[in-house]
């Protein structure tokens, strides 16, 4: 590679670090880098494996070892066996379902999302509802739909994991933040030995995404989202990344192209 292309790729990854860990949808920036420069589809869905293995695996190891991080980590325990199930069934399915279609889906769930965002913010900024348990059969059967998605293409894998365990399972912001990382783990682990064994991943983008990655997750998980108004800050920014990822997966400008043509 070219000096100009592994500073492009620590730089989109260090930016997908810091946002994967605050809210999720980093992949679309790795995804489309490793695209960008030369990589097939299916070649850079599996190269971005390596990024976001090691920079969720740093996101855990960053996070401040507290009385409440350690009780969500327990919390957590229940969803453990659905993202292992989900995560090896997606990544299997990825060379056999068309990702179009995938993509249009995922693409209006983004839409509907941003509506919740925009329309009932209060339900973003509520605290945990400790007064429920968490740990119901319909909570672990919308993780394991969850890790089928993470398993197959790992784009705003965040963002809907973070809807299901906030608007859903009921957990404060920055509880589901906690979990998130914890099942965001769990579902790249299956996929990366999956895809590493399928021959597609180029360790040398890769890596150099991955680095930049690892110090974004460290600069999030540490830092960032301890902050005092952390909920209030990952709300904006998951409103900034489902506008963008919403308008790019329906592909909306290609679209309105197209009329414009008529």
């Amino acid at each position: 590679m070219e000096v100009y292309q592994y500073i492009l790729l620590f730089l989109g990854g260090f930016l997908a670090g810091i946002i994967n860990t605050l809210a999720g949808n980093g992949s679309a920036i790795t995804l489309s880098l490793l695209i960008f420069l030369g990589l097939p589809a299916n070649v850079a869905n599996a190269t971005n494996r390596i990024g976001a293995a090691l920079q969720t695996a740093t996101a855990l190891v960053s996070l401040r070892r507290t009385k409440r991080t350690k009780l969500l980590f327990r919390d957590s325990y229940w969803f453990l066996i659905p993202s292992i199930l989900g995560s090896v069934i997606g990544a299997l399915l990825a060379i056999d379902i068309n990702p179009d279609i995938l993509r249009y889906t995922i693409g209006g769930f983004m839409v509907l999302l941003l509506f919740t965002l925009l329309n009932r913010p209060k339900r973003w900024l509520k605290a945990t509802d400790v007064s429920k348990s968490h740990k119901t059969t319909l909570n672990w059967i919308l993780i394991f739909l969850v890790a089928v998605y993470g398993g197959f293409i790992q784009m705003g894998l965040g963002v809907i994991l973070l809807s299901v365990l906030v608007l859903l399972a009921e957990y404060s912001l920055r509880d589901a933040n906690i979990i998130k990382l914890v099942l965001a783990f769990v579902f790249v682990v299956p996929a990366f030995f999956i895809f590493w064994y399928s021959g597609d991943m180029r360790w040398e983008p890769g890596l150099t995404l991955a680095a930049g990655q690892a110090l974004g997750a460290v600069i999030g998980a540490r830092y960032i989202l301890y902050l005092p108004d952390a909920n209030k800050y990952v709300r904006w920014l998951l409103i900034i990344i489902l506008i963008v990822s919403s308008v790019t997966l329906l592909r909306i400008p290609q679209m309105l192209a197209g009329l414009l043509e008529l």
